[in-house]
């Protein structure tokens, strides 16, 4: 049966794509009508900079205060010691303390330009759960709380039983993960009076654990809505490309090669983005999505400026989109175009070695298919031999070397 919801929050959730599951969706609505009500997402410190995957959450947070409710971006400087298992093959890597403060301060950068922060009703709250965690006593955090857990349930959660079913190793320190994620909910809820976590629907096992452990505890319903793990309409992970990850911090992904991700959607996939990542009108998205042939490039511009200009700002979108009209439809060098400097030191390189330095391929091996099948050129010409020198001659002034129509970087010699 479907449902309609009556508050702002919910009704803006599914009528652009957010919702997966919902705990308790009448009763989360009706709280949404009656109450100001806090939310939070959790983020574990893993890299220096957050990247798309992750936008589908900071989006909800940014739409949750946009009707009139308190958004909480919860820093993971504890549960990033232990490192989340969900849907995982092995154990995460385990970061230093200097490690995770160094990735939380390049994180948290991102959240100001999406969300506003202060005093205010309805201004965001940016905490770490190492506040609460650090300090913990074992043995007293074990008779209060661990009775709560059964070992049988969280053996069920799929984001466990998946890793399980399949043989491979799940540590005792990986499986406290989402005991330490409840208590985050029930710490937040009795400091904050928050109510609802959001995540991703692999977190939906570890936000049921913090829902049933403020029941079991002090008799409050807390509510959890996860949104849908995002693939492209290809089958791929959103947010991955041939060069990595996307990410959102223009120090590890610039604005230019930012626009030209969301520029490049798959035809399938525009209607669904621009509902979900930008703040155009429903009406608007769905003109754009109906638009067919070379009228689609026009709905994936606009996708990629109001993209990146939440993001990077309104200057940083339009320099990319003037970049691109410079490249694409005038055959220049645009200046924000991704640039690759090399050294006398480090020249001469073979075009499959220039290839893999410039980020457009990840290995000697695709930089080889790729100019097997004729996708990689140097100003404009077909690059033909995998072993062919790349001196400091031939690239005295800035060279555009491309992969494929719509992957380019400028590579040029310079002096030490």
């Amino acid at each position: 049966m479907k449902f309609y919801p009556k508050s702002d929050f919910l009704t803006v959730l599914v009528e652009r794509g957010f919702l997966a599951d919902c705990t308790n969706l009448s009763g989360l609505d009706s709280v949404l009508i009656s109450n100001h009500t806090a939310g939070y997402i959790g983020f574990d410190a893993t890299a220096k900079s957050l990247h798309v995957g992750s936008l589908t959450q900071i989006m909800m947070l940014r739409w949750l205060q946009k009707t009139g409710h308190k958004p909480i971006t919860l820093m993971g400087g504890g549960t990033t010691r232990v490192g989340d298992p969900s849907f995982r093959g092995d154990e995460r890597p385990l970061l230093s303390s200097a490690e995770i403060e160094r990735n939380i301060a390049g994180i948290q950068t991102v959240f100001g330009r999406y969300i506003d922060y202060g005093d205010k009703r309805t201004d965001a709250l940016m905490l770490d759960n190492a506040e609460w965690l650090r300090d913990l006593n074992y043995l007293d955090f074990l008779r209060e709380f661990g009775r709560h857990f059964s070992v049988n349930r969280m053996l069920s959660f799929e984001s466990v039983k998946s890793r399980l079913d399949r043989e491979q190793s799940l540590s005792f320190l990986e499986f406290n993960y989402m005991i330490l994620q409840a208590y985050d909910f029930l710490e937040l809820n009795r400091r904050h009076q928050c109510r609802i976590q959001f995540g991703g629907s692999d977190q939906w096992g570890n936000i049921i654990n913090g829902i049933e452990l403020a029941r079991r505890v002090q008799d409050t319903e807390l509510f959890g809505l996860t949104s849908p793990l995002l693939t492209t309409s290809d089958g791929n992970k959103m947010g991955k490309t041939a060069s990595g990850a996307v990410w959102l911090n223009a120090e590890m992904c610039p604005p230019y090669e930012f626009w030209q991700f969301w520029r490049n959607t798959s035809d399938g996939d525009v209607g669904r983005f621009l509902k979900l990542f930008t703040e155009l009108p429903i009406e608007e998205c769905n003109r754009l999505a109906e638009l067919r042939g070379s009228e689609t490039n026009l709905a994936k511009v606009i996708l990629a400026n109001e993209v990146t200009r939440l993001c990077h700002g309104k200057a940083a979108s339009e320099a990319a989109e003037a970049t691109a009209y410079e490249v694409f439809e005038k055959g220049g060098l645009g200046e924000e175009m991704p640039k690759l400097k090399l050294t006398s030191d480090e020249l001469p390189l073979s075009a499959a070695q220039i290839l893999v330095r410039a980020g457009l391929v990840t290995s000697g091996k695709e930089a080889r298919r790729l100019i097997a099948e004729g996708g990689a050129k140097m100003a404009g010409s077909p690059l033909t031999d995998p072993g062919q020198m790349i001196d400091n001659t031939s690239i005295a002034a800035p060279v555009r070397l491309s992969a494929g129509k719509k992957r380019h970087v400028l590579v040029q010699a310079v002096s030490k």
